[in-house]
């Protein structure tokens, strides 16, 4: 079946190029999600590798499969992005409302979110046998942002290699690099990585587990009350908040607390908090209800990081992304 759609597409059949293409969509997107942290970029990656695909079938020639081949073009796609240092612009580093000094400065403002919903059905969702990484980490906001602080070739081999379980040969082949240069990209890579990794933490309750729903409830309680003390005890001594594109950064309680103490007065109200998940995380649409229109008004997106049953990060995101999410940017507001 490939061959023959792979011959009708070399004579211009468009519906048998999608046809041999469409089943790897969703794993090449992630993987330049992975590669460039933004969502947006990681889109406009896969349509760039899909147009290359197309315009250059004749040239593959059946040495690996249709999936490495489009890997190839993807990864260097995302290396031609990186390098050319093509981000799309940021926000200004300034915060809406007075807040405490933070506690370091954020190196990834483009760092977006990944709907889960993305992730469902992909066609090859088992990793390969050289492969370190389980598939929830590798999309966790933590993997992926410990990720985008490596130069652009140790990006990519440590994803192809340790995410995909390309072997070191394979990877060599797929970038154009010699088998030594792989090697010693991914130590230096994994050193990177594993330094940025918190210690070993005791795992999340499991989607969709009593338990799981029972700490997203309290969660849902406390910012709608938006009691401090109530969120602070909520997350682990060590936990980070973080807000991308705003680069400002705060870890630890005390310095969490003083931060939600200090913006409670000008904050916008949590009225609803509406359930998704990204990056295989518990996450949801913040809804704040217009005193004179009635309406609800999507104003963030935040994702919690689960440690054991407490919260070890909470990242909050502009709503740029709100419709891969299915979130409406405005639901009918309280009668009451």
């Amino acid at each position: 079946m490939t061959a023959e759609l792979l011959e009708r597409a070399r004579a211009g059949d468009r519906d048998a190029f999608t046809a041999l293409t469409q089943k790897h969509r969703g794993e090449l997107q992630a993987h330049c999600y992975r590669m460039l942290g933004s969502l947006q970029d990681a889109e406009d990656a896969l349509q760039e590798t899909l147009l290359a695909a197309w315009l250059g079938l004749d040239g593959f020639e059946g040495r690996s499969s249709i999936r490495t081949w489009l890997y190839r073009i993807a990864t260097n796609r995302c290396l031609n992005v990186l390098r050319s240092s093509a981000r799309r612009p940021v926000a200004s580093a300034a915060l809406p409302v007075p807040a405490p000094k933070p506690t370091s400065m954020g190196e990834v403002p483009w760092l977006q979110p990944y709907p889960d919903v993305l992730l469902e059905g992909l066609a090859d969702p088992t990793p390969g046998p050289e492969a370190r990484y389980e598939s929830r980490e590798a999309i966790s906001l933590a993997f992926v942002t410990a990720v985008q602080l490596l130069p652009p070739n140790q990006r990519a081999v440590l994803l192809l290699r340790d995410v995909l379980g390309y072997r070191a040969r394979e990877v060599a082949e797929l970038l154009g690099l010699t088998e030594s240069a792989v090697t010693g990209a991914l130590k230096r890579a994994r050193a990177s990585v594993d330094s940025a990794r918190s210690a070993e933490a005791p795992p999340p309750p499991l989607p969709g587990t009593p338990e799981e729903g029972a700490l997203l409830e309290r969660v849902v309680d406390a910012f709608t009350a938006f009691d401090v003390d109530a969120i602070v005890a909520l997350m682990t001594d060590d936990a980070w908040v973080r807000m991308p594109p705003l680069p400002f950064e705060y870890h630890g309680s005390v310095a969490v607390h003083r931060f939600f103490t200090a913006i409670g007065p000008h904050k916008h109200r949590f009225d609803r908090m509406v359930p998704v998940r990204a990056n295989s995380q518990p996450a949801w649409g913040i809804y704040t209800q217009d005193p004179a229109a009635g309406r609800l008004h999507l104003t963030s997106l935040i994702v919690v990081d689960v440690v054991g049953d407490r919260i070890g990060e909470l990242t909050r995101f502009e709503t740029t992304v709100a419709s891969y999410f299915g979130l409406p940017r405005t639901l009918p507001g309280s009668t009451s």
